[in-house]
């Protein structure tokens, strides 16, 4: 029996061919494996003597040849395949066990030239592991170092079944996949648009007890984004107390420190069901968390928390009052942990900020599924300097009027379209969310802020198309609104806010989230 051995990834490499060994392999490598094999004594011979040619242009061409390929590629079981294997001299290979050159990890280093990343592009290797995919009933092919002592073990009882071999080629033809994807990510950083095919390449992080649902079965992936700060967010966030997470837990996490994140003073962000309930930004983090879950202190029970600066001892002693299913920062004071872990369902998490964090927001591409397909879009990732306000009033906003709308409209594009939000001294008061018709949004938005209305400003994430929300905002006492325009009725709602002496800026730009 012969086998192939060429990995990037030597990760207990030595010990799965001291086993082939052992089991009878004849062990062919290239390289630095095979140097890491010698080293360890392991027996084994160049790919050179297969071939009887030297590996030529830097160790470009090493394994690309017909007595490789053939060996791999012959089926068993057709004597024509055998009978030309004998005739040219080639000796059937069994096992092939490859993984690829460091595409990913030496794109992603800073200062990387296109040589570099070009030098990195693996050729023999996806070749040889497609082959041998290709050709599961006869050649084993092991992709993955956890692989190694399984097949080992399966290898010593006697034969690898038939379903173990398929899964392991399944395994093989998606690692070759998702590095043909790295590959194409790269090359199309700086292209503008999206192209004609695109794939999207996901690595299991781990299984969950089910989905939204307990009937529905459920797992976490991560995507891998060549260039793109990618191992940030709450997919690589670190869990330090509690429980694991859920399904429902991890979309509303995200959805927490996407908002938080998304604002550059210090903020705190009470989310339920994808929707911050509380919200608030404060030179104290402490007051910010109080006037955050002043917001609806009722929605926020069984919620989200989210800080975008350390928690210390004050804030955590506030936190731990109220019952929530995680709360998420980028560290914790020693003292304030100590106090957090106090709580014995709280799942506490810690996530890193955001490359450019407080500058240019990251952006990404926003996947949306729908049977059979997926829509794709940039991210609504503006950077907050980034709003024109046009005055449309007789009225003008004040200067605390703009900051409290410049904030608000920061934080309505995180709600749930149709969405109405009513905002006091950067604090959210009320709000609308998800309603086919934005009256009722605004309507919401007003009951649940009660008589803190007065004197707030609104915002809605889309334009008006009648009065209706303006002389609701009258009617609770608010003094200002922030909506994008554009409605062939505007001067039908400037009227309205002129009438009620309202302050209304328009944006230009909206903020739908479906």
């Amino acid at each position: 029996m012969r086998a192939i051995i060429s990995v990037s990834d030597k990760g207990g490499i030595t010990d799965f061919a001291q086993g082939l060994n052992q089991l009878g392999f004849e062990i062919f490598s290239t390289g630095g494996t095979k140097k890491a094999l010698t080293e360890a004594k392991v027996p084994v011979k160049s790919v050179s003597e297969i071939t009887g040619f030297p590996e030529i242009l830097d160790g470009r061409v090493k394994t690309l040849h017909p007595a490789v390929h053939g060996g791999i590629l012959a089926r068993r079981n057709l004597p024509s395949h055998m009978e030309e294997l004998a005739k040219n001299n080639i000796e059937v290979i069994d096992l092939v066990a490859i993984n690829l050159y460091p595409f990913v990890q030496t794109v992603t280093k800073e200062g990387v030239t296109l040589d570099e990343a070009l030098e990195n592009i693996d050729i023999g290797g996806p070749t040889m592991i497609r082959a041998a995919a290709k050709n599961f009933p006869s050649v084993i092919v092991v992709v993955d170092p956890a692989d190694y002592q399984p097949v080992l073990e399966r290898l010593k009882q006697g034969e690898l079944p038939l379903a173990e071999r398929k899964r392991l080629a399944q395994k093989a033809f998606q690692h070759v996949a998702v590095y043909d994807t790295a590959i194409s990510q790269y090359l199309r950083q700086d292209m503008e648009g999206f192209p004609e095919e695109m794939t999207v390449a996901l690595k299991k992080r781990y299984g969950l007890r089910y989905g939204e649902n307990p009937h529905q079965q459920a797992a976490f992936y991560s995507e891998q984004v060549v260039g793109s700060g990618q191992e940030t967010g709450i997919t690589w966030a670190k869990q330090v107390w509690g429980k694991e997470l859920s399904f429902n837990n991890i979309l509303d996490a995200d959805a927490a420190w996407g908002v938080t994140t998304d604002f550059a003073a210090p903020t705190v962000a009470v989310i339920k069901h994808t929707n911050p309930c509380g919200l608030a930004s404060h030179d104290n983090i402490t007051e910010a968390y109080r006037q955050a879950l002043s917001g609806d202190p009722v929605a926020a029970f069984g919620g989200i928390v989210a800080v975008n600066r350390a928690i210390d001892l004050a804030t955590a002693e506030e936190i731990r009052k109220t019952f929530y299913e995680i709360v998420i920062a980028p560290e914790y004071e020693a003292k304030a942990l100590e106090v957090l872990k106090g709580k014995k369902n709280l799942r506490i998490l810690v996530a890193e900020l955001p490359p450019n964090y407080g500058a240019a927001p990251t952006g990404y591409l926003d996947f949306r599924r729908v049977k059979g397909g997926f829509l794709i879009q940039d991210s609504d990732s503006l950077p907050e300097g980034s709003v024109n306000l046009k005055a449309v009033t007789k009225r003008k906003p004040t200067k605390a009027e703009i900051e409290d709308l410049l904030f608000a409209w920061r934080a309505v594009k995180h709600v749930k379209s149709n969405a109405i939000l009513l905002v006091k001294d950067k604090t959210l008061l009320g709000m609308g969310a998800g309603q086919p018709s934005r009256i009722v949004s605004a309507q919401v938005a007003k009951e649940k802020a009660g008589e803190k209305t007065k004197g707030s400003v609104l915002a809605s994430d889309a334009m008006f198309p009648f009065p209706d929300v303006v002389e609701a905002a009258a009617a609770g006492g608010v003094t200002a609104i922030i909506q994008p325009g554009g409605s062939i009725r505007d001067e039908d709602s400037i009227k309205a806010a002129d009438k009620h002496n309202i302050a209304m800026v328009f944006t230009g730009v909206r903020h739908f989230r479906h």
